[in-house]
């Protein structure tokens, strides 16, 4: 008898219960994103529609904003704040300390995009939503299914990310509009770019863990936040220029 008729059946189910658990993983994962995506529409949606949130946020004309006031740049900043905090500060935190402020993140992210209801079209929101998850699904699928190593790709687009805060940035006192539209568009194709990036490393870091406890929730909420925030990138891009205005 051969001495590998013992061992195959055993490396085969190895390798099968790798599979499982990297399925697992990444379910969680988009479980997780496609939760907290939910949750930030419908805060959104519920704080578009509650005057008493609208006059503490904005200088309202019309049922139009006409001006932000103190407290909307706090809401505005305060996402970018919690990203942070959660990127750097998550291994330190507990479980649950983690998992609320990832929750947490999702409702103020979804204060701070009150204006895109009060700005665009109810059907032309659903439009880009619709468009902006048949992208990232296709990347996100290609990403986790390619052989070629995307990490040097990776690299470059992070160094456009960089580049893109600070020319938004700038342009917060530049007030250009060939320029906003400019950034839009690179905006779409960075994140397109790294949705794929994103969910390869994600594939492979799984490999790197080697507990099931609590180091794997931690895991898995750090990679919801990584893809949710390039959904939540091309879609805000993707308005810019297929989001019909309210008259």
């Amino acid at each position: 008898m051969s001495p590998h008729s013992f061992y195959t059946p055993h490396a085969r189910a190895e390798a099968a219960g790798i599979d499982l658990g990297l399925r697992a993983y990444m379910l969680s994962i988009y479980n997780h994103m496609g939760a907290a995506l939910a949750l930030t529409g419908l805060v959104a949606l519920l704080a578009s529609q509650t005057p008493a949130f609208l006059s503490l946020m904005y200088v309202m004309q019309n049922g139009a904003i006409a001006g932000m006031k103190p407290l909307a740049w706090v809401v505005a900043l305060a996402p970018l704040g919690l990203a942070l905090a959660l990127g750097f500060a998550i291994q330190r935190m507990s479980l649950a300390a983690a998992r609320a402020s990832f929750w947490g993140f999702a409702v103020v992210m979804g204060l701070s995009m009150t204006t895109i209801f009060l700005t665009y079209t109810g059907a032309s929101i659903a439009r880009v939503f619709f468009i902006t998850a048949a992208t990232f699904g296709a990347m996100s699928l290609y990403g986790y299914t390619t052989r070629r190593d995307l990490s040097g790709f990776g690299s470059f687009l992070i160094m456009g990310v960089i580049g893109l805060v600070l020319a938004s940035l700038v342009n917060l006192f530049l007030q250009s509009t060939a320029l906003h539209f400019a950034l839009s568009a690179l905006g779409v194709l960075i994140f397109t770019g790294l949705t794929a990036y994103d969910t390869q490393k994600l594939r492979l870091m799984y490999d790197q863990l080697t507990d099931e406890g609590e180091t794997m929730a931690k895991a898995v909420i750090l990679g919801a936040l990584t893809l949710y925030l390039d959904f939540i990138n091309i879609f805000m891009s993707l308005m810019q220029f297929l989001g019909e205005r309210r008259q």
